[in-house]
Order: C-alpha cells, then structure tokens, then sequence
C-alpha cells in the first residue's frame, strides 16, 4: 500500500551532489510531506530590513530539503512528481538584490519587502494593490548525473532552480532521472511570481508542501516537461493587461527594455517608487517572448495584470 512520509526542516542540503546519503527512501505511490524554509534558510524574517540583505551569508542560500531516493529509479526513467498540496506559513519577502535579477545595474541600493500571507488567498502590497496567492516550488530536481558539487542555481535538464509559476497544487512536473534511485530534492518556495521573476525574488515564504511520486513506464524525456490541471493566469485574466514591449536583436536586452518601460509605466501610473515597481513586477508581471523569426529584430512584453489594482 502506498505510504506518506514526513521530513522534517533540518533535513537539507545546499548543493546538487549525486554522492549526498538519501534522508527517505520510498516506493512509487508514496507520498513525502515537507516543511520546507524559506530561499534565505530563516535569514529573514518578518521584522528584518533591508541592511539585512547585505548581511546575507550566501553558503546558506537555497536550503533544499533531501535527498529522497526513490526505489526503482533508474537512469533514463521518467520521475513523475504530483503536488498535492502547497499552503504558506503565514508570512513572505521579496527583495532587490545589489547586482542581480534582470536589471543589476539598475538598482544600486538593496529594498526588502515583507509580506503578510496569513489572509491565504491574496496579499497586499498597499490597500490598493491585491495579489492573488499561487504557491509553488522554484526549485524542484533529481540528482545530476554529472560529479561534483553544483550552485542550486541555475537549472539543467535534471531539472532544479526552474522557477515555474505553474507547477501549482494539482500539477505534475516529469523529470528525466540522472542516477539510481532519482534523489529528489526541493525548496525555493514561493506564494507569488510572475514569469521571469525578474528582480530574481518571488514572494519568498516557508512553506508545506506534499508531493507524490511515480516512475510511468516506458517513455523517456530529455528534459522536464509538466502538466497543468487547468487554465493557467485565470485568477488574473479579469481585468485584462497592460503590457510594454522591447525590440531589440539581443532576446535578453530586448526584456530588459520591456521591463524597464513597465517600471516606468508603473511608476506614474500608480505612484509607486522604482523599488517597489521593479519588485512587484517580479511578483506579477509575465514576461513573453511575442516573435523570435522577424530578424535582426526580436519582441519582448511585459503583461501587467489589471485586476491587482482595486477601487
């Protein structure tokens, strides 16, 4: 019978090692439920600043809790992973990083933002400002096949640091196994993003997660693929978009200017200072690659949703 087990917080690992003991061993069908820390390892916390950030010490960042081994698990299988159940733990941040995300020189100053979750379903960041709450795991992945000890970021085809939006409660995300036994590993978790997270922070928040693993035979995939369970932005969609584009022959400069110009948008729109503009829109904008086949030039936009905006 399939079985549910439960990890706890101190089980983590800060690297992508293939030669890491597993924590939980477990067969297909069963179910690990986790108690997942924040990106920052419980570095900031809800009465932190934004000095706070410089302060960071970078060895802790990306707690991820695992390795489980999964029995079975071969190289060349697929490793399906059902998320079951995502909820927050009351409380999240998201910040500008000196020197990093989509804009590093941009921004010269670090800005914290700390975020009441405890409503469930939506989070303010000014009495007019309502986010809808989606949590979801950024970082999910097997054990590369590769030696070594590898950064949690960026991702590879093991899967890892991939910052998907999508894979909410309900979704299954399909990896291509690396090693014996899979030794998956997870973290990263957030409550919002938008596609990009362009500021490099989500809504960063602790989080409970419960997820289901599989190994379907007979396929083999070169890369992680997922599935959704329904539509994908429909709490979102209501009031439509304002959206910002980038042309440019470099794909990367040509987001950066359609960010840039939806930082601006923003600011005179709705008030707000570049700060809080560049973090809410890591938080809810999309970033979507419009066309990529009229050369020299390629397109960018930026989709702002208008339903966030209340009365």
């Amino acid at each position: 019978m399939p079985r549910t087990h439960f990890l706890s917080p101190d089980r983590v690992h800060y690297r992508w090692n293939n030669t890491l003991e597993p924590v939980l061993e477990v067969d297909p069908g069963d179910t690990v439920v986790y108690d997942l820390r924040d990106v920052a390892d419980n570095q900031i916390t809800p009465r932190s600043t934004s000095a706070d950030l410089l302060r960071l010490d970078r060895e802790r960042i990306y707690p991820l809790g695992g390795p489980v081994l999964v029995r079975g698990a071969r190289p060349g299988d697929v490793l399906e992973v059902e998320i079951l159940d995502l909820h927050t733990r009351g409380w999240g941040w998201s910040a500008v990083m000196v020197g990093s995300g989509l804009l590093p020189d941009d921004f010269a100053e670090p800005y914290l933002h700390i975020w009441d979750l405890s409503a469930g379903d939506y989070t303010h960041m000014r009495p007019d400002i309502r986010i809808p709450l989606d949590p979801f795991l950024g970082t999910m992945g097997v054990a590369p096949a590769e030696a070594g000890a590898f950064r949690v970021m960026p991702p590879g085809c093991f899967g890892g640091n991939l910052d998907c939006r999508h894979l909410t409660r309900g979704a299954t995300l399909l990896l291509p196994v690396q090693v014996e036994g899979a030794l998956f590993s997870c973290g990263d978790a957030h409550a919002a993003q938008g596609d990009g997270e362009v500021c490099v922070t989500g809504i960063e928040c602790p989080m409970h997660a419960a997820l289901r693993f599989n190994l379907p035979r007979g396929r083999s995939i070169p890369e992680p693929q997922f599935i959704t369970p329904g539509p994908l932005t429909s709490r979102y969609d209501g009031k439509g978009y304002y959206a910002t584009m980038g042309v440019h022959p470099d794909l990367m400069e040509a987001a950066r200017n359609a960010l840039r110009h939806m930082i601006d948008h923003m600011v005179h729109a709705y008030r707000m200072s570049r700060e809080e503009a560049y973090v809410l829109s890591s938080v809810v904008v999309d970033l979507k690659i419009t066309e990529v086949v009229d050369r020299p030039n390629w397109v960018v936009s930026a989709y702002l949703p208008l339903a966030i905006f209340q009365e």
